[in-house]
C-alpha cells in the first residue's frame, strides 16, 4: 500500500509545535485569527499560496521544507533545486572558489546541509594528512572526519571540548530542521569512542572568554588553535545554494597564524 503524504494542516502543525508556538501565538504573529489558523490545521479551510508562504516565514521554515508545504497545499514549489553543477549557478560556484582561495593561508571549506565537503582551499590539505582514505574522496563528511578514530580525532588536543561542540551543533540543526540523514549521523558520531587519556573538558568560561570553542589540532609538529565562522548565501534562490555553508577557520593566536603561513609555503 502507498503511504499517504502528510496534509498541509498536519505539516503546519508540526512546524508550529517544533517552533514552540501555540495557535494563539502564531495567529498573533501572522496577523490572522486563531479560528482561521485552527481551520487551516484541521483542513476545514484551504490556505492561499500567499498564506502558505506567510505562515512559513513566521515559522522560519527553510526553503526546502517551504516547497514541501506548498506542494502539500496544492501549489508548485517556489524554489528550484538544480545542484551546484547547473550552468545557471556558475557565478555562485566562482564566488565560492574566490572566497575559499582568498581565505588562505587559513583553512576554509564549503559543505552542504548534510556536512558533505563540496570544496576546500589548499590550506585544508595539511589538516587532513594521515586521515584514512575511506573517510576522504567524494561524499566525504567533515563531521565524520573530525571525530572518527581514523580521522582527525587522535590529533585533536581538546577532543572532548570539540566533540561536545560538534554534537551540540548538530543536535541544534536537527531540532531546527528534522532530517533523518542528520539524525543517523548524530547517532554515528555519538558512538565513536573517546580515548581514555583524552584531556578533560575545559570549563566554558575559560574557552577564550566563554565566547568560542577552538579547534586545537596537531599538524606537522605544531598545535594549531583555530576558531571558526560560518558564511551562507543570504539571497539564494536555489535550494541547494541556500543550504550551502562556508566554514572558515581563523588563527586564535599569533603562533597559529605563523604556523599556517609556513604550512602554506611548504606546499
Amino acid at each position: 500500500m502507498n503511504k499517504q503524504s502528510p496534509s498541509f494542516g498536519s505539516l503546519l502543525q508540526s512546524w508550529r509545535l517544533r517552533r514552540r508556538f501555540s495557535q494563539l501565538d502564531l495567529a498573533a504573529e501572522a496577523g490572522i485569527s486563531q479560528r482561521h489558523l485552527s481551520f487551516v490545521e484541521t483542513g476545514r479551510a484551504t490556505p492561499s499560496r500567499d498564506m502558505v508562504l506567510h505562515l512559513a516565514e513566521h515559522l522560519k521554515v527553510p526553503p526546502r521544507e517551504r516547497n514541501t508545504l506548498l506542494v502539500a497545499a496544492g501549489f508548485a514549489p517556489v524554489l528550484r533545486d538544480r545542484g551546484l553543477g547547473h550552468p545557471d549557478l556558475a557565478a555562485a560556484r566562482r564566488a565560492i572558489e574566490v572566497i575559499l582561495k582568498g581565505h588562505a593561508p587559513n583553512p576554509a571549506l564549503a559543505v552542504d546541509r548534510h556536512w558533505t565537503m563540496v570544496s576546500a582551499n589548499d590550506s585544508v590539505a595539511p589538516l587532513l594528512a594521515g586521515v584514512a582514505p575511506s573517510l576522504l574522496g567524494p561524499g566525504a563528511n567533515v563531521l565524520r572526519i573530525s571525530l572518527h578514530p581514523d580521522g582527525l580525532a587522535p590529533r585533536i588536543r581538546n577532543l572532548r571540548d570539540w566533540r561536545d561542540h560538534v554534537l551540540a551543533r548538530l543536535a541544534r540543526q536537527i531540532e531546527a530542521v528534522p532530517d533523518p540523514v542528520l539524525v543517523a549521523l548524530l547517532d554515528e558520531l555519538r558512538s565513536y569512542p573517546v580515548p581514555s587519556g583524552a584531556r578533560a573538558p575545559t570549563p566554558a568560561a575559560n574557552l577564550y572568554g566563554g565566547l568560542v570553542v577552538p579547534l586545537e589540532i596537531a599538524v606537522n609538529g605544531h598545535t594549531l588553535r583555530l576558531i571558526s565562522t560560518t558564511t551562507v548565501f543570504g539571497t539564494a534562490v536555489d535550494i541547494g545554494l541556500s543550504e550551502l555553508a562556508i566554514e572558515s577557520f581563523f588563527p586564535a593566536d599569533p603562533e597559529t597564524a605563523q604556523a599556517l603561513m609556513g604550512l602554506t609555503l611548504d606546499r
